[in-house]
C-alpha cells in the first residue's frame, strides 16, 4: 500500500495519534469513542511501524468476525501468559482442536445441569447476607461466580482459594491493562522491575491452584461429568486421537477461570448498580421473579419464562460490556468499504463504542430494558450488539454466563434489595474486562 493510498483513510496525523494514544492510555473508553466520532467508522491510525484500523459499524463488524473470519488471526500481543493458549488466544486449526474437545461441556443439557450448583451456592449466600449489611458487591459477586466456576465446570470448591485468585486476577489485569501496554511492553518484561516481580508472584500463585486441582483429579482418575473430566478423558477423534497435556489444560482451565466467573462477576456487579439507581426497573423485575416463582426457588425450567430479565441483562450489557473490545490481525489485504488494509495491520472493533452508538441506541448512555423489545431488536443491525464476540469464535460460555446470571439474580432479588451507599461514585475500569473501578459499595436490607 502506497503512502497516498494510506491517507485516503481517514484518520488522525501523527501528532494526533501521539495524543490519541496518551488518551487512550488514561481513559481507552472515551478515546475510542472521541476517534469514531472525530473520523467515522473506519479509522487508521500508526503506532510505529504498526497500522491499525478502528471499525465501528455493525456490517464491517459482522464481515471481520463472520464472514471473513479465516483472514484474521488473534494479534500476539494479546496472548497473555496468564491464559497461554487457551480457547480465547488460540488460532487455527489448534483452536479448532480445542474448541471441538470441549463443546459437549457446554451442549444446552449439559448447561441446565450445572442450574442446580448455581442456585445452591446462590442460597449460600442469601443464607450469609445480613440486614443491614454493607458489602462491596463487585467482590460478592466475583467470590460467587468463582465458586459456581470452581464447582461446575471443575468439580473443585474452590471456595476457599476465592480471595487469592481474586486478588492475583486484579493484580495480573492491572499490569497487563490493554490501556497501559505500549510497544516496548514485551521488553520492559524482561527487566527486574517491581511490577514484574509481581505479575510472575500472581501468575504462580494462580498456577498453584489450578496445576493443584488438574494433579487431583488425574490422580483420582474420577468422572465427576464436569468440564475437565471430560477434557482430561477427551480425544481427538478427528485427528490424531490424542488428548491434552497439563499446560494445554491449565490454559484453558485458566481461561474458563477467566470467562467463566470474571465476565459473569462484572456483569451481576452493574445489574446491582444499575437496579439500585433505577427503583422502576428494579420494581418491574422483582414483580416478574415474584409471579413466575410464584414463592418457589428458582429453577433451571423457569429462566425461559424471565424475559424482563434477560431484557434487563440485555441492557447491561450494553451499557457495560464485560469484553469491551476485540482486535484481530490481518493476514492478507483486506478490503473493507472503499479502503484496502494491508496484510499484518490490527483492527480493532470497541462493543462499548458499538454499544453506545446513537444510531442504534438513542440516548445511548441511558438505561432502558425496553430497548430490547422484539420489535426494537428487529431494527438494528445485528452486530449493533455483539458482548460474546461472533462468527465462529462466539463465546463457547455464553448460554452457561446467561443462565448463571439469571439465577443468582432470581435467587437473591426477591429476598434482598440492595442500596448503594451515600456518596459513592462508580467508575469504569477497563482493564482485560470492564470492572467497576473502586468496587459497589452497597447496603443489603431484607424484603419484608
Amino acid at each position: 500500500m502506497t503512502q497516498d493510498e494510506q491517507k485516503s483513510v481517514p484518520g488522525p496525523h501523527f501528532l494526533e495519534t501521539e495524543r490519541f494514544l496518551l488518551r487512550f492510555r488514561r481513559d481507552p473508553l472515551s478515546a475510542l469513542q472521541q476517534i469514531k466520532q472525530q473520523y467515522g467508522d473506519v479509522v487508521h491510525f500508526q503506532m510505529g511501524k504498526q497500522h491499525a484500523y478502528v471499525l465501528s459499524h455493525p456490517d464491517d463488524i459482522r464481515d471481520v468476525l463472520v464472514v471473513h473470519h479465516q483472514d484474521m488471526h488473534k494479534p500476539q500481543q494479546q496472548r497473555q501468559p496468564l491464559v497461554g493458549n487457551g480457547l480465547l488466544r488460540s488460532d487455527g486449526e489448534f483452536h479448532r482442536r480445542q474448541r471441538r474437545l470441549m463443546q459437549p461441556a457446554f451442549h444446552r443439557q449439559r448447561i441446565a445441569g450445572y442450574g442446580q450448583t448455581m442456585i445452591d451456592y446462590t442460597q449460600r449466600v442469601s443464607t450469609r447476607w445480613q440486614d443491614g449489611m454493607q458489602c462491596d458487591m463487585a467482590e460478592e459477586m466475583m467470590a460467587l461466580t468463582l465458586a459456581i466456576a470452581g464447582q461446575t465446570m471443575f468439580g473443585a470448591d474452590v471456595e476457599g482459594d476465592a480471595q487469592t485468585v481474586r486478588q492475583a486476577l486484579t493484580t495480573v489485569m492491572e499490569l497487563n491493562a490493554v490501556g497501559r501496554a505500549g510497544p516496548l511492553d514485551a521488553l520492559l518484561e524482561q527487566l527486574p522491575l517491581s511490577r514484574n516481580k509481581r505479575r510472575s508472584e500472581a501468575r504462580t500463585q494462580l498456577d498453584t491452584v489450578v496445576y493443584r486441582i488438574i494433579e487431583e483429579r488425574r490422580a483420582s482418575g474420577e468422572d465427576r461429568g464436569d468440564l475437565l473430566s471430560m477434557l482430561l478423558m477427551a480425544r481427538d477423534v478427528e485427528g490424531d486421537g490424542s488428548g491434552m497435556t497439563d499446560e494445554q489444560l491449565r490454559d484453558e482451565v485458566m481461561t474458563l477461570f477467566i470467562a467463566g466467573h470474571e465476565t459473569t462477576a462484572n456483569a451481576l456487579a452493574w445489574t446491582w448498580y444499575l437496579l439500585a439507581q433505577h427503583p422502576e426497573v428494579e420494581e418491574k423485575l422483582l414483580r416478574e421473579c415474584t409471579d413466575v416463582l410464584a414463592g418457589r426457588v428458582p429453577t433451571v425450567e423457569v429462566v425461559p419464562n424471565l424475559h424482563y430479565m434477560e431484557m434487563v441483562l440485555s441492557e447491561v450489557m450494553r451499557l457495560y460490556p464485560p469484553a469491551w473490545t476485540i482486535a484481530r490481525k490481518v493476514i492478507k489485504d483486506y478490503h473493507v468499504r472503499e479502503y484496502t488494509i494491508p496484510e499484518d495491520a490490527l483492527i480493532v472493533m470497541s462493543q462499548y463504542v458499538v454499544h453506545h452508538d446513537e444510531r442504534w441506541y438513542p440516548d445511548p448512555f441511558r438505561f432502558d430494558p425496553e430497548r430490547w423489545t422484539p420489535e426494537a431488536r428487529a431494527n438494528r443491525p445485528k452486530y449493533a450488539y455483539f458482548p460474546f464476540g461472533g462468527g465462529p469464535r462466539l463465546c463457547i460460555g455464553e448460554p452457561f454466563a446467561w443462565m448463571e446470571a439469571s439465577l443468582v439474580l432470581a435467587t437473591l432479588l426477591p429476598t434482598w434489595q440492595a442500596q448503594l451507599r451515600p456518596g459513592s461514585q462508580v467508575g469504569t475500569e477497563p482493564l482485560i474486562t470492564l470492572r467497576p473501578k473502586g468496587g459497589v459499595p452497597m447496603t443489603l436490607h431484607k424484603r419484608a
